[in-house]
């Protein structure tokens, strides 16, 4: 071998490290904490574009050191199994609905209490405010972190096949399905409703068998699952409002630096709040969409469905049930139920 070609060869060993770090792509360092979060819709909802940007920000904030990976559509499992996957450490974050944690802390149904809420200002007001943090703390004794601010899932309508509702009296033998869920048909046999609990993939067919009349459920979820063809009115009763916790593993939680966790909880309350103006606008062109469909609505006032709630005793039950300091609390934001 000649001298010239050695010479070329180390020459070209000794530029060959600085070409292979110029020219290749750069390896990502693998982020310090690498965070799981599930829930039960899909992509395309506004839980979920939020939640993209909110784990966007973070990653950009920290500079890559939290990143925050999504597994929509119950991709982990139904919310059950996410329920006891955040409790035990599988994964960081959740968004069950109020009902769905009410399993584990009875109080955090108390924003399901029938009537209870004339708007969208009662509803933050007690949310945002002692409400929530009733609820937020006893969410913490079961090693859990709730968010400050609470996601929308919106109020929840009646519809029928026969006649519309009115008022209380027509809730008189109304066969109607409900979640399964204590508040829920206590509340209806209060109305003197026949409650049935069914399953939601069940709804369409009862509905269309005449097992059940009527059912209740907030408008997106009538438009998706096209209950309009086997119902004819829509009553804008509002009787039932529900929210999402963004809720936290607590070990994983106190695991963040103190500058991490404020990094965390900003970008995840921002957007939640900007998720509330996404649901409001979304019901707005859900009506419009669903009367395009066929489907009549009314605006029944809540005044006669909460006088014959307060004779079936049913808010005196549920006083007692959720504690004086939560119900209190409630009226403070609402009125005296």
């Amino acid at each position: 071998m000649s001298s010239v070609t050695r010479r070329g060869l180390v020459h070209a060993a000794a530029l060959a490290p600085a070409a292979g770090f110029l020219g290749a792509p750069l390896i990502a360092r693998a982020a310090e904490f690498e965070l799981k979060y599930g829930n039960n819709l899909p992509l395309t909802h506004p839980l979920n574009v939020r939640s993209q940007e909110a784990a966007d920000r973070i990653e950009r904030e920290s500079r890559g050191r939290v990143t925050i990976k999504i597994f929509p559509n119950n991709q982990l499992g139904g919310d059950t199994d996410m329920l006891a996957q955040v409790r035990n450490g599988a994964i960081t974050f959740f968004t069950p609905s109020a009902l769905v944690i009410a399993t584990l802390v009875p109080v955090a149904a108390i924003n399901a209490v029938g009537f209870a809420f004339s708007d969208y200002d009662q509803v933050w007001k007690a949310m945002d405010g002692q409400v929530g943090k009733i609820v937020r703390d006893a969410i913490g004794k079961m090693n859990l972190f709730a968010f400050e601010k609470m996601w929308d899932n919106g109020f929840r309508q009646m519809t029928t096949s026969g006649r519309p509702i009115q008022s209380a009296s027509d809730m008189d033998g109304l066969k109607i399905r409900v979640p399964v869920s204590p508040l829920s048909i206590s509340m209806f046999k209060g109305l003197g409703a026949a409650p049935a609990s069914l399953q939601f993939s069940e709804v369409y067919s009862a509905l269309q068998t005449r097992i059940v009349d009527a059912q209740e459920n907030p408008l997106p979820i009538i438009q998706v699952a096209k209950l309009y063809e086997v119902q004819k009115s829509c009553a804008l009763s509002n009787h039932i409002w529900d929210g999402y916790w963004f809720i936290a593993n607590g070990r994983a939680w106190r695991g963040l630096p103190a500058d991490m966790q404020k990094i965390v909880s900003d970008a995840i309350n921002d957007a939640g709040i900007a998720q509330r103006g996404d649901i409001k606008k979304l019901n707005e062109t859900v009506v419009d969409d669903l009367k395009s469909k066929g489907l009549s609505f009314n605006n029944p006032t809540p005044d006669s469905f909460r006088a014959k709630l307060r004779e079936a005793g049913f808010y005196n039950e549920w006083k007692g049930r959720f504690g004086a300091e939560a119900w209190g609390a409630l009226e403070s934001a609402v009125g005296t139920l």
